[in-house]
């Protein structure tokens, strides 16, 4: 990698690990810690890439985007903050930044981005979008769409991207991870949010008429049809009918939500080819709370503030709480985690959240054991007990070789132990403490199954 890049940002940890990775990399290294000095370094003709943070103490690192663009267009500019929410990375897209990293961020994933960056040029700059602007106070407040995990930064930046497009957005995801409110803010974030905003239930497709009557009402805004998945086979027809009929001129765009698989339903023949493709063109896959344990202690917060309102403090959840609450697999996601958090607000006294309390929460809450994707109630030890079923009647009328016990133990054992170092970023004491076991039997486990673990460096 050759060129200067300027590094903007107030941790000094931050500015010296960067500098040191860039030097490394090829690269000359301007680091300051005031957004005043880097827009001169700027105007001096200084630097092929800026990499600057968002609150800093002399302004905002997005509101200088477009000032960098006047003087220097063309030059990249990489932001990253530790406000991980959705509209960061709006903000963001929508200042014509080349990119965006939430922190922690991955070392060598930024040098990557830094790479591709100074290879290129930075797309011309988007028409402002008519219309309200975004409501940035209680939008985060509104929406669970927080969260410092990769999933979610990741889901950011796709919805960022796609926030003007006109392409049709399908959002899958599992029941309760809040498929309907991203479809939501794709339209009140967007160029068409002074537009009307319509979810399309299938009961309102019986007819022709009340079919005529939803796009109607879109009147060029957008259309959002909920749990396309359970469509009948009529509704799935009227759909089809309805985006065929849809004159171009006041074309409004169009979203869908499915907590199954549409491909698989296509495959089985329970959905048309041709309404899959018309709604397919980007798909936003939400991740289930399992996914992002890290994000759990934000959104508790979030919720218990939520259903604190202004008339109470907010409760905290003690540590062995929140251990509860990281170990539980929440199978109803973000609405079954903002009903406990609403319970334990209202009907606690003390500051602090008791383990007692959140045992009791969860002792009536649905089994830990989580669906699988795609499927139709079927649990991890239903799907291994037909796995080994099969096994055995590969082998007819004989027993399978002597030491079966081990071998299926090491079979489930290896991807547990794979998928769960993958998830801590190769961290074996916290893996350990994920799984329940001791981090010394950990090690054992590793060596003995000939795992590979890699860690990723990460940055606050």
């Amino acid at each position: 990698m050759d060129g200067t890049v300027l590094v903007a940002d107030d941790d000094r940890t931050i500015r010296t690990v960067l500098t040191q990775a860039l030097t490394r990399a090829g690269c000359k290294v301007h680091a300051t810690s005031s957004l005043t000095t880097l827009m001169r370094w700027v105007e001096e003709g200084r630097g092929d890439l800026v990499i600057t943070d968002v609150m800093m103490p002399d302004g905002n690192g997005i509101e200088l985007i477009p000032r960098i663009g006047q003087e220097r267009p063309g030059l990249p500019v990489i932001v990253i903050s530790a406000q991980n929410t959705i509209m960061t990375a709006i903000q963001a897209a929508e200042a014509e930044a080349w990119d965006y990293l939430p922190k922690p961020f991955d070392l060598p994933d930024l040098m990557k981005r830094a790479g591709r960056a100074m290879q290129a040029r930075r797309p011309a700059p988007r028409a402002v979008p008519e219309g309200p602007p975004p409501r940035e106070d209680g939008m985060d407040g509104d929406l669970p769409l927080v969260g410092r995990t990769a999933a979610m930064q990741a889901l950011y930046r796709l919805i960022a991207r796609v926030l003007n497009s006109d392409m049709p957005v399908l959002i899958t995801g599992e029941s309760g991870t809040g498929k309907s409110l991203i479809a939501r803010t794709l339209h009140d974030l967007s160029d068409r949010r002074a537009l009307p905003c319509i979810t399309v239930a299938s009961e309102e497709l019986r007819s022709p008429d009340t079919a005529a009557s939803v796009l109607a009402r879109a009147r060029g805004g957008t259309l959002i049809f909920d749990e396309l998945g359970d469509y009948d086979d009529d509704a799935q027809a009227r759909v089809v009918r309805l985006l065929d009929g849809i004159a171009s001129d006041q074309a409004p765009r169009v979203l869908a939500t499915s907590q199954s698989d549409l491909s698989a339903r296509m495959a089985q023949g329970a959905l048309r080819e041709d309404l899959f493709y018309r709604i397919s063109g980007v798909t936003l896959d939400v991740p289930p709370l399992r996914a992002r344990i890290d994000d759990l202690p934000l959104l508790a917060d979030h919720f218990l503030t939520r259903a604190a309102g202004s008339m109470t403090t907010p409760r905290q959840l003690s540590d062995e709480a929140l251990e509860l609450v990281r170990t539980y697999s929440w199978p109803g996601n973000l609405r079954q985690l903002e009903n406990a958090m609403r319970r334990l607000q209202l009907t606690g006294q003390e500051p602090a959240i008791s383990r007692a309390e959140m045992e009791q929460v969860l002792r009536n809450q649905p089994a830990m054991e989580p669906l699988r994707p795609g499927a139709t109630g079927e649990k991890l030890s239903d799907s291994v007990a037909a796995h080994l079923r099969r096994y055995f009647d590969l082998h007819g009328g004989e027993l399978p070789p002597a030491g079966l016990y081990a071998r299926i133990l090491r079979e489930v054992e290896a991807p547990l132990l794979e998928i769960a170092l993958e998830a801590t970023s190769g961290n074996q004491a916290r893996c350990a403490e994920l799984l329940g076991i001791n981090r010394n039997t950990l090690r054992k486990k590793v060596l003995d199954l000939d795992i590979r673990v890699t860690r990723r460096r990460k940055l606050m």
